[in-house]
């Protein structure tokens, strides 16, 4: 008998007949002799209405009211799915986040995973029945609901998989795994039959929508292997585990986009030490999230330090700035809006050379200008105009032959 722990999006539950549908593949695996536990979003549509409800109703809703509002929707999602396996004739019980020993630190709405104790599931699949877990929240040492941010199902399905020692985790979705690029913009874009945690990452933190970086970080962390693969038919998906020697014989494993990105420079930084830390510093106050980070010295003998965020984020960087500016007379900010970022990622960069360069005559043979360039040891990423992203990554994908299987 086998453990399995299944994960839902809100897209696999986003109506009745969805519902029943995710019921009925629970079914399934039980039928096989299997125990399972299925961790579920709320209903597509569900959270966005919750989120609007909330500004129509008030201009700035507090973010421990939010994250109370926010875990209904998953709480509904557990109490449909569970009435669905019971009408199917199948034991289950629905498990909040308080009640699956999630427990939580970090900002509300934002949760970091600090503990499990996953006692009161143990007990509960001891008893023979299945259970249906609600994704996304957790709850904090002082007994606030606490929501785990975007993405927060599918470390919630990590975490209950390590907590469990499940043998199988499947992350079910409306996509049947992960692929060499979007295929809405890469048309011959191609399945990944198996990734490994790294590239995953990379891909994630790169814009991929497939997983959220922090529940491929978890996993990694805990050794759990699992399989992205889709909710609505029972074709195999893409495995995501540690690396291993073959993988690297594959240069460059996928291409990803990010678009809605944004620039701000920061010009005539005195160059003296301590300042960057100040600069980050303050940035990090605001709890925004950098990417891209160059740092240079003009020939002025200033500094200066530019850095890519989410376009959202530009005003409030902007804000965050100011006080520290407004103390260095030579110090001024520029920004750019409307750029995208595109990243190539392969394990196979460590042992391969010439990447950097077919990747950027690529762009060239386009006509697409690159803006900032970043590299880590298996990632390169650049920006590019919004406008162009598309036509940048299917030239990417085009130039690393990644429509056709490695050989």
């Amino acid at each position: 008998m086998a453990l399995i722990v299944q994960k839902y999006g809100g897209t696999s539950v986003g109506t009745l007949d969805r519902i029943r549908n995710v019921a009925a593949r629970m079914k399934r695996v039980r039928d096989e002799g299997n125990q399972v536990v299925a961790v579920v979003s709320a209903m597509s549509g569900i959270t966005d209405g919750l989120i609007k409800m909330a500004r129509d109703l008030s201009g700035n809703p507090s973010e421990r009211e939010m994250d109370v509002l926010l875990a209904t929707g998953e709480q509904q999602s557990i109490a449909l799915v569970t009435m669905a396996l019971q009408d199917l004739g199948v034991e289950a019980v629905s498990i909040t986040g308080r009640q699956a020993g999630i427990q939580t630190t970090g900002s509300h709405t934002r949760g970091r995973i600090l503990n499990m104790d996953p006692s009161l599931m143990r007990k509960y699949l001891a008893e023979g029945k299945s259970l249906v877990v609600a994704g996304f929240q957790g709850v904090t040492p002082d007994g606030m609901i606490h929501t785990l941010g975007r993405g927060g199902s599918d470390l919630t399905a990590i975490a209950v998989a390590a907590a469990l020692k499940a043998d199988v985790c499947q992350i079910l979705t409306d996509v049947d795994g992960v692929y060499t690029c979007d295929p809405r913009i890469v048309k011959n874009a191609r399945k990944l039959p198996e990734i490994s945690y790294d590239e995953m990452l990379e891909m994630a933190s790169s814009g991929s929508k497939v997983m959220q970086s922090r529940s491929v970080e978890f996993a990694k962390k805990f050794g759990v292997v699992f399989e992205v693969r889709s909710s609505l038919n029972d074709n195999p998906g893409t495995l995501v585990l540690e690396e291993h020697p073959n993988m690297e014989n594959v240069v460059i494993r996928g291409v990803s986009i990010e678009r809605s990105q944004a620039r701000l420079t920061v010009i005539g930084i005195p160059d003296e030490p301590g300042m960057s830390g100040k600069i980050l510093g303050a940035l990090a106050d605001a709890e925004i999230n950098l990417d891209m980070i160059i740092s240079n010295i003009a020939h002025d003998g200033f500094a200066r330090h530019s850095f890519t965020m989410h376009s959202s984020d530009l005003g409030k960087a902007q804000a965050a700035l100011k006080p520290l500016l407004s103390e260095l007379p030579n110090s001024k900010l520029e920004t750019e809006a409307g750029i995208a970022k595109l990243s190539a990622v392969g394990i196979g960069m460590r042992s391969h050379s010439g990447v950097a360069a077919t990747m950027f005559k690529s762009l060239g043979d386009a006509g697409i200008n690159i803006g900032m360039i970043s590299t880590s040891e298996i990632k390169i990423a650049v920006t590019v105009d919004e406008t162009r992203i598309e036509d940048a990554a299917r030239a990417v994908h085009d130039a690393f032959g990644l429509d056709k299987a490695p050989a």
